[in-house]
């Protein structure tokens, strides 16, 4: 090992993203609704930068006042593309200092016409107007009930300490010492006693349990069928129930098959978690980023659903004001600034839309099947077919799909949806995707004899037969993966 204090010429490659390459990769990843803020958000910050009501056909004109090629035809780095960039530094200075110095020079905000506002006043209604109620707590709904008893102040506090320590599915699963602490008086453990008993009696029944089976025996009443059955099972017998062991339970308890399905017909209209009705429950909202259509020479043709994102163009008396000699040199250097800011979101958006159309037809053609049949025509598809197909990098391919949905005839499916690994055929021929094989096992186990189901090893046989080549293991981790019990636990007794 040599070491030296002398200077040495070295050769020697890196590869570097540039400003634009990591822009171009951001706007790509995002999905419709995030493009969106995206866009208000430049909107706000970059005085140059508006949003007319007609479409826009062109790029806006460079920084040297040269007039750009139309977009259709304009040439964009790769999104992969790694290399050094010849971009003037001074594209990435921010402008903080000169709009102090020159507050009354430049407007803050960009120019608004009265079709943006009124539009812009709509969506802010409509978004207000979708925004739901605050539904009510479980907390909120026991403390109302507290109304009907007569409790002392004392009483009442701690009955409520203990409402609002109640878990998620409404147990109260604290310790006694760490609910009351260390050193707790014999009138405040007396106090609690009572606190918890009264909640213990409040709607939904099985609140303040300790446990599942604490939960189940709260909601047995004298009119509850089979409540002396039930109270054994759920003492004694929970696991057995959870397994399908009738036959164990039968010969333990010494209760008749009938009366025993009967009995836990009634448990499971019990509810185990009486506080996860009062969860707030907030469908996410899906909004499509390809729409997928059929022409009328009958191919799926994909369209990219991307907003006001073609409106965006570059202010242009601002434009001009760069221009003229006898615009001051700083002013024209912020301009000039924020027009190739400006110019360099409007290319990452028409790159993030080339980009997802190319990807989206790629894929589409493909699965032209699982448009025109469903989800069982299905075909395998890796990204890396996709990224060939298309000529990008596989990470672009992930990139361009990450939380995107696509509306087509059959629903809205993520992109990812349509990739899916691929199972060998039985008797040789094209592969059978993933997904089409899951749907494949659920259809033979709903068509089995329940009194008799298939087991690992039959259902193996039974997708061979259908022309799926699949290990026992597979199907289990399908099974699974499916959330569909064994064979014992699928058995109807009878």
């Amino acid at each position: 090992m040599h070491f030296s204090f002398g200077q040495e010429f070295r050769q020697e490659q890196k590869q570097v993203l540039s400003q634009r390459m990591i822009q171009a990769m951001e706007i790509l990843q995002l999905t419709t609704l995030q493009l969106e803020e995206r866009i208000n958000q430049e909107l706000e910050n970059n005085p140059l930068l508006e949003l007319s009501t007609e479409l826009r056909e062109n790029v806006p004109e460079t920084e040297g006042g040269e007039p750009p090629e139309p977009v259709s035809d304009f040439e964009v780095e790769p999104i992969t593309a790694i290399g050094t960039s010849s971009d003037s530094r001074e594209d990435f200075q921010t402008a903080d200092d000169f709009a102090a110095a020159y507050t009354d020079t430049i407007d803050e905000l960009p120019a608004r016409s009265q079709n943006w506002l009124e539009d812009d006043a709509e969506r802010r209604n409509d978004a207000f107007a979708n925004i739901p109620s605050p539904s009510q707590t479980l907390q909120d709904y026991l403390i109302e009930q507290l109304g009907w008893f007569d409790l002392s102040p004392e009483l009442r506090e701690m009955t409520e300490r203990i409402i609002n320590n109640l878990d998620q599915n409404g147990y109260f699963t604290m310790q006694w010492e760490e609910f009351l602490g260390a050193k707790r008086p014999e009138n405040e453990q007396k106090t609690a006693a009572e606190a918890i008993r009264i909640v213990r009696r409040l709607d939904p029944p099985g609140v303040g349990a300790t446990n599942l089976r604490d939960c189940l025996m709260l909601q047995l009443t004298s009119e509850t069928p089979y409540q002396d059955i039930l109270r054994v099972l759920i003492l004694d017998h929970l696991e057995n129930i959870q397994h399908n062991r009738l036959p164990l339970i039968v010969k333990t308890t010494g209760f008749e098959l009938v009366t025993l399905q009967s009995a836990i017909a009634e448990l499971r209209r019990l509810n185990p978690r009486p506080g996860a009705a009062f969860a707030e429950k907030a469908a996410p909202s899906v909004m499509p980023d390809l729409a997928v259509e059929k022409n009328d020479d009958g191919q799926y043709i994909v369209h990219i659903l991307d907003g006001r994102s073609q409106n965006l163009s570059i202010n242009a008396d601002y434009r001009d004001m760069a221009r003229k000699k006898e615009t001051d040199k700083d002013t024209r250097h912020y301009l000039k600034r924020n027009i190739g800011s400006a110019q360099w979101l409007i290319e990452a958006i028409e790159q993030r839309r080339a980009t997802l159309t190319k990807v989206g037809q790629a894929i589409v053609d493909h699965q032209v099947d699982f448009f025109e049949i469903g989800q069982h025509a299905l075909k395998p598809l890796k990204m890396q077919q996709i990224a060939d197909l298309v000529g990008i990098h596989v990470t672009t391919v992930s990139r361009a799909c990450d939380e995107k949905w696509m509306l087509t005839p059959q629903g809205i499916y993520p992109l990812k949806r349509f990739f899916s690994g691929a199972i060998s055929a039985s008797d040789g021929g094209d592969t059978i995707a993933q997904d089409a094989v899951m749907i494949k096992l659920r259809e033979i186990i709903d068509k089995e004899n329940k009194s008799k189901p298939f087991s690992d090893e039959e259902l193996v046989r039974e997708l061979v037969a259908a022309g799926i080549k699949i290990a026992r293991r597979t199907v289990v981790k399908y099974r699974q993966s499916m959330e569909i019990p064994s064979s014992r636990e699928r058995k109807e007794w009878g």
